[in-house]
């Protein structure tokens, strides 16, 4: 199973012969921010199986651990499309809006939820964190 994607442009693209290995909407103020909508939709790849064409740029900031986040992003169209994060190292985050398949995204959690706004309306099937749980225990949940 491949799952590809690429920035507006074209100049970054991404390919995985390996399946995601969690998925998950964040509704924190840095996502909502990063991404301009109500939360960011994200599919957490192990990094080294992650093929990257093209040229990113990254800016970091702390992220609701403390601990840095590393966002990438297209520099010629300004895409945002993925985030590496200290706390969950080996796995590389992509944003599941730059999919070519956006069927393939199936969000198992809803995290940050204390920041959502009231107008978000979330799927209530899916388990609900106010913040970020552990990294053991967000394996565990959603692998």
């Amino acid at each position: 199973m491949s799952i590809s994607g690429k920035c507006l442009c074209g100049a970054v693209s991404y390919l995985s012969e390996v399946n995601y290995q969690m998925s998950g909407n964040c509704h924190c103020v840095d996502c909502k921010r990063i991404s301009g909508a109500a939360y960011a939709p994200m599919m957490f790849f192990p990094e080294d199986k992650l093929i990257v064409n093209g040229d990113l740029k990254y800016y970091s900031s702390p992220g609701g651990s403390g601990r840095m986040m590393h966002r990438g992003f297209c520099p010629n169209c300004g895409s945002q499309m993925f985030a590496k994060i200290e706390a969950l190292p080996g796995l590389i985050a992509v944003r599941a809006g730059t999919l070519d398949d956006l069927s393939r995204y199936d969000p198992k959690v809803d995290l940050f939820i204390s920041h959502a706004p009231f107008w978000d309306v979330m799927d209530p099937a899916l388990p609900k964190f106010e913040k970020m749980p552990g990294a053991i225990a967000l394996y565990g949940l959603i692998k």
